[in-house]
């Protein structure tokens, strides 16, 4: 299965490490859509799908899991976990009822 991947960062100390997140291409599956998402956390991995109608519902369902598993993470909590230096945010969609708590960017531009 073909995945795109984006690449958080998390820093122990002075050690970096990647968060590796990858989305699935939708497939369709049992009279519906399934968008498969994983996360490899530093010491576990979270993996799930995003079901919908059509593959753009399954694919819209799963970056917002996406994005309500990293922001109700603890390592975002920490604030040890980032994207981009010129990002406040991870660039992920959220479910309506986690809104508040989207950090600066995401909050203005998702």
């Amino acid at each position: 299965m073909n995945a795109i991947t984006r690449n958080l960062k998390i820093v122990f100390g002075d050690v970096a490490s990647d968060v590796p997140v990858r989305i699935f291409w939708p497939l369709e599956d049992k009279g519906g859509w399934g968008c498969r998402w994983e996360i490899d956390w530093p010491d576990r991995q979270r993996s799930n799908f995003g079901r919908g109608t059509d593959a753009i519902q399954a694919l819209l369902h799963a970056l917002q899991m996406v994005g309500a598993e990293i922001y109700c993470s603890e390592e975002h909590r920490s604030g040890q976990l980032s994207w981009r230096d010129d990002w406040s945010g991870y660039g992920f969609l959220v479910p309506g009822n986690l809104r508040g708590l989207l950090r600066t960017d995401d909050k203005k531009y998702l």
